[in-house]
C-alpha cells in the first residue's frame, strides 16, 4: 500500500496574484496554485478592499506543492525570476502595499531558506532586495474569478502585456522543470 503524497506550502508574493499563478501552475511537482490575501489586518478581505491599499494585505499565491519532486528552494528561484524584488510596493505599473514583495514562510525551514535564497540572489540585482519575509498568517482564497485568470482571459489586455512576458519568460528560463 502507497502512502498519500506529503505536500507542502508556499505562499508567495510578487505583485499581481494572475501572473505568479500562471507561472507556478506550470511546474512540475505544484499541485495546486489558489490565488489570494496574507499579511493585512481585515478579515475576509474582498479584492476591492485590497484593491484600495487600506486591508494592509498582499495579492498572494498559496502553492501547494510535492517537495520530492520540487523543492522549497527551487520555488524560490522561479520566483525571483519573474518579479522584481527591488521595487518597494509595486511591480511595473501596479503599485500600492497589495502588491509587494514578499515571502511568508510556513516553517523555521522555510524561513531559513528564504534569507539564504536573498543572500544569494541579491549581487545579480542592480538595487537592494526589498522582498519582506514574514510568518505565514491566515490565508484568504480570492473571489472565484480570480482563480486561474489568465488561462481564462488569456487575451484580455493586461494578461497580454503583463502576464503573458513573465510566463514565456519563465518557459524560456525554467522548460526542462514544466509540466
Amino acid at each position: 500500500m502507497t502512502s498519500p503524497k506529503q505536500l507542502e506550502t508556499a505562499t508567495l508574493a510578487g505583485g499581481c496574484f494572475w501572473c505568479l499563478e500562471a507561472v507556478f501552475r506550470r511546474l512540475q511537482g505544484v499541485e495546486s496554485v489558489v490565488s489570494g490575501y496574507m499579511g493585512g489586518a481585515t478579515r475576509n478581505p474582498s479584492y476591492e478592499e485590497v484593491c484600495g491599499g487600506n486591508s494592509g494585505h498582499a495579492e498572494v499565491v498559496q502553492i501547494r506543492y510535492d517537495p520530492t519532486r520540487i523543492s522549497y528552494e527551487e520555488l524560490l528561484e522561479v520566483f525571483f525570476a519573474i518579479h522584481d524584488p527591488t521595487t518597494l510596493n509595486r511591480q511595473g505599473n501596479d503599485r500600492g502595499t497589495q502588491y509587494r514583495s514578499a515571502i511568508f514562510f510556513h516553517s523555521p525551514e522555510q524561513r531559513a531558506a528564504a534569507q539564504a535564497a536573498i543572500l544569494k540572489e541579491q549581487p545579480g540585482w542592480p538595487a537592494p532586495i526589498v522582498t519582506e519575509l514574514a510568518e505565514a498568517e491566515v490565508f484568504y482564497p480570492a473571489e472565484d474569478y480570480h482563480q486561474d485568470y489568465f488561462a481564462r482571459n488569456t487575451f484580455q489586455p493586461y494578461c497580454q502585456f503583463v502576464v503573458a512576458p513573465k510566463v514565456r519568460k519563465a518557459v524560456e528560463q525554467f522548460g526542462d522543470r514544466l509540466k
